[in-house]
């Protein structure tokens, strides 16, 4: 499932598209969303928000599209009058005088007053967003000690979406093993110290993700490695997700996996000791 990076990155193209001229056309796929095409026809998308994996589509008559795209969901861009060429189901498409926007698979979408945004069921379970929100890192500071969060495993704190919205698997992986945190430890059994690099790590790898479309290794370990010969973004990209059983470009020892709650878990067993 695409993380939160990978959402913004998608709202952007899509703002980018569609924002600050009218409707001309919509189209809702699902029978009960097509009275809202009426509604819609003839405003303008003001913006396009991201909360975690949700991508939100703000018009400027006070209504907003919610859409989710879970596991197979996608949008595509272009010019007015073509279509991208896809197999993919079609649920929903914008059109302005110059560019579409179009949405493909995806079965969570509904049309919320903006005002109540709150009342969205997935919304309201929500932390904050750090792309579009931007919290502070004492703000996630804060989170991490709180009483609803601070006896939970770290590996499973860090996907749930209430804590904060839009981490995933990658950037779980990635970031606990800059904090060097193993991901069974829980907050309570961390220093302030560890807690605070934590912290700024979840909004520093987050960033990076998004303003480097999705690699996550720190600049200079990137140069390193394509110096070293691995040229092709897959293998600069992660130093731990995804790389079980090879050698951690930290510390040279191999990358393990575990399971935990259905879900794999990768880390350094060197850079990330359980004690």
């Amino acid at each position: 499932m695409p993380e939160g990076p990978e959402i913004r990155l998608a709202a952007d193209r899509v703002e980018n598209a569609v924002a600050h001229r009218k409707i001309e056309v919509i189209e809702f796929a699902f029978e009960h969303l097509q009275p809202f095409e009426r509604r819609l026809l003839g405003s303008v998308v003001n913006r396009v928000d991201t909360r975690g994996k949700a991508m939100l589509t703000h018009f400027d008559n006070g209504w907003t599209i919610y859409s989710h795209n879970q596991l197979y969901g996608r949008w595509y861009t272009c010019a007015r009058g073509k279509t991208p060429c896809t197999g993919r189901q079609l649920r929903l498409a914008l059109h302005n005088d110059r560019h579409s926007a179009f949405l493909y698979s995806a079965s969570d979408i509904d049309v919320i007053k903006t005002n109540r945004l709150q009342e969205h069921p997935f919304l309201a379970r929500l932390g904050p967003d750090i792309l579009s929100e931007k919290p502070s890192v004492e703000d996630i500071f804060q989170r991490l000690q709180s009483r609803n969060f601070r006896r939970r495993q770290l590996g499973a704190l860090l996907l749930d979406q209430g804590f904060v919205a839009g981490l995933g698997n990658y950037l779980r992986a990635e970031i606990l093993t800059l904090a060097q945190l193993h991901p069974l430890k829980r907050t309570v059994d961390c220093s302030p110290g560890q807690i605070e690099k934590l912290a700024r790590l979840i909004i520093r790898i987050t960033r990076r993700s998004y303003h480097t479309r999705g690699v996550v290794n720190p600049p200079s370990l990137v140069t390193r490695l394509k110096a070293a010969g691995l040229k092709k973004r897959e293998q600069y990209r992660f130093n731990t997700y995804g790389r079980a059983g090879k050698e951690c470009h930290y510390c040279g020892t191999d990358i393990e996996l575990i399971m935990s709650g259905g879900r794999k878990m990768y880390f350094c067993p060197s850079c990330q000791p359980s004690s």
